[in-house]
């Protein structure tokens, strides 16, 4: 009781001192709550917010000596000389190419391992395939891509020497830069699907229960069940997931890509990602490569606006 009415005189007080203004009364009525979210906050706009203002690099012939406002102003120039360079259309369809590789192949595949699992009769395979299927996403991505180069390395590799035993060649995969894209998607698909399976297997947790008690009383197989109950419910965790994923289709992962290219292989490896990295930190033209990377991230606004609005036109789910 005693608790109950300091809150009240404590609502009290603030309604004297701030009128109606509900908003601010929450606030401080709730200020432990504002409190928890100041460090995270504090972090998003140093970290994510502040760094846009050295964006006007890539309208500008940026020089260190001068600093950001003091540099000259070129416009689009940057972009222009990036668009017309003979690099363009390659790094713009590798980029694309492994992108929607990685969508097409890897999208569903989390989605048959969550239902698949949901529908184990057996925990103890349940767990044993979770725990598995989830391991490889702990690996460091240097150690992963060491793996691969074991595995299909020409004389020593697993791979090569199973070849053999069937009489194949040797295939130097690493050195074919029409393996590159499949080496790439595949293994990854390998890594993270376990890990991404978690957010559909919490999708079909939260289906009501009663919904699969009447399908089996009227008679449903465990696969009309799956059709007809399970596919329905997470569908519209899967559509923001693939919102999500369009809207970063123009962000193939550096850091594997780097470590796996090669001389051999750049034709198809070669991405705007890697392109941005040689320009901008090797070759020190930052101006260029801050077009090259705000042409990037433009693109990947266009397709995730363009994907939401279709999906908020022709489904329930979507972002905003």
């Amino acid at each position: 009781m005693e608790s109950g009415r300091s809150h009240a005189q404590e609502d009290a007080q603030i309604k004297i001192r701030y009128g109606r203004n509900s908003a601010i009364r929450k606030m401080l009525r709730h200020w432990q709550l504002y409190f928890v979210i100041l460090l995270p906050l504090t972090y998003i706009i140093i970290f994510q917010y502040m760094p846009m203002y050295g964006v006007q690099i890539a309208f500008k012939d940026y020089m260190v000596t001068k600093g950001f406002s003091g540099s000259p102003w070129v416009g689009f120039k940057h972009f222009q000389i990036f668009m017309e360079s003979y690099q363009f259309q390659r790094l713009v369809t590798n980029t694309i190419g492994i992108s929607f590789y990685s969508l097409v192949a890897g999208f569903p595949i989390p989605i048959i391992l969550a239902l698949s699992l949901n529908s184990s009769l057996n925990a103890r395979f349940k767990k044993t395939v979770q725990m598995i299927t989830y391991a490889p996403h702990f690996i460091s991505m240097v150690v992963m891509v060491s793996i691969i180069m074991q595995l299909l390395a020409p004389r020593a590799g697993l791979v090569n020497n199973i070849m053999g035993l069937f009489g194949m060649d040797q295939v130097n995969f690493m050195g074919n830069a029409r393996y590159f894209k499949s080496i790439y998607v595949w293994s990854g698909i390998w890594q993270s699907m376990g890990y991404a399976s978690i957010i559909y297997i919490a999708a079909l947790s939260g289906i009501n229960q009663s919904l699969y008690e009447a399908a089996i009383v009227d008679g449903a197989t465990r696969l009309q069940r799956i059709l007809h109950i399970d596919i329905p419910g997470i569908m519209p965790t899967a559509t923001i997931m693939l919102i999500l994923s369009m809207g970063q289709i123009m962000n193939v992962g550096f850091e594997k890509i780097y470590l796996m290219q090669n001389p051999m292989n750049m034709s198809a490896s070669d991405v705007i990602a890697t392109y941005v990295y040689r320009l901008g930190l090797l070759g020190a033209q930052y101006s260029f490569s801050a077009a090259v990377g705000l042409f990037n991230s433009v693109i990947n606004l266009i397709l995730l606006v363009s994907v939401n609005q279709f999906a908020r036109k022709y489904s329930e789910a979507s972002l905003w």
